[in-house]
């Protein structure tokens, strides 16, 4: 399961590599992401609770990966920080002191430390941050559950980076499609403009929202969407024309017909008539046209004077 997993982390930590490269230059009102933290940032190690140390050392690097997007200065290399770090204070298990000092050893502003803990079949990252120059906790904080899906590691790392160090940056968008004209778009019940849109309703907070689209002459349209983590929510919206319950009704009444105006007994009766018109010809056809008073009669044979 372990060893499953890991070599999940490693596809993550590849492909949030290549996304790192790919991703587009932000617009000039929009610094983005990258370099959003001018301090100095240090990471002193993700310890292991209860679960692989190789595991954990890729879920580190990949953590490490998105954290130098973020900062402004390069962060110190595993390497750089054993190098310059005593014996006693490599003993240091995440107390916020001996953090600090680990910290003015490597010069930066910034020391992070934290931990990775198994949870049935999620894995649970604590982190904190600690300000070196006051010997004290910033801020920490606990991932959501992470499954063995890298989609879901690399975007639950990614995640407990910002909220960690940048929350401000922590945001997603909405795009709403649709094929009327004219139509009130509302997010959470503010209205963001009317159909069709400029461009996605940027920095939505992560998580559920409600989406209203509504137009006179049309039923609304409303549904709950998820705004994830720097991507962008499609949703296509068509708008179904409402029914006045005021507008006049035309009521049409059918009567129903007698039988005698059926096709199929007119034409029986049609049928009929002709047969008989052809039974009543051929007898006159046969009748004998002299009259009567000039008919002879003809006497058989032996009947007479």
């Amino acid at each position: 399961m372990h060893a499953r997993l890991a070599w999940m982390v490693a596809a993550a930590m590849t492909v949030g590599a290549v996304a790192a490269h790919a991703q587009p230059a932000p617009a000039p009102d929009d610094p983005g992401p990258e370099q959003a933290i001018t301090q100095k940032i240090g990471v002193w190690r993700i310890d292991a609770l209860g679960i692989d140390q190789e595991l954990v050392a890729r879920l580190e690097t990949l953590f490490r990966m998105e954290l130098d997007r973020l900062a402004s200065t390069p962060m110190p290399t595993r390497r750089e920080i054993d190098r310059v770090v005593d014996s006693q204070l490599r003993q240091c298990t995440g107390e916020d002191k001996c953090l600090a000092a680990i910290g003015k050893k490597i010069g930066v502003d910034v020391m992070v430390s934290g931990s990775v803990g198994e949870l049935g079949d999620n894995y649970i990252l604590n982190i904190k941050a600690v300000d070196v120059a006051k010997q004290t906790q910033i801020r920490k904080i606990s991932s959501d559950p992470l499954t063995g899906s890298p989609d879901e590691l690399i975007e639950g790392i990614r995640v407990a980076a910002y909220k960690l160090l940048a929350p401000d940056q922590l945001h997603g968008s909405v795009m709403v499609l649709s094929d009327l004209v004219g139509a009130s778009v509302k997010l959470d019940g503010t209205v963001v403009g009317k159909t069709p849109l400029s461009g996605p309703i940027a920095h939505q907070s992560l998580g559920k929202h409600t989406l209203r689209v509504e137009a006179k002459g049309y039923d609304p349209y409303e549904e709950q969407i998820d705004v994830r983590f720097q991507k962008s929510t499609r949703v296509e919206v068509r708008l179904v024309n409402k029914i006045d319950p005021n507008a006049p009704v035309t009521v049409v009444t059918r009567h129903a017909s007698p039988w005698y105006s059926k096709w199929y007994v007119i034409a029986a009766i049609g049928a009929v008539a002709i047969t008989a018109g052809v039974i009543i010809g051929r007898d006159i056809a046969t009748v004998d046209p002299t009259p009567l008073g000039q008919q002879r009669i003809a006497i058989p044979d032996g009947v007479g004077p």
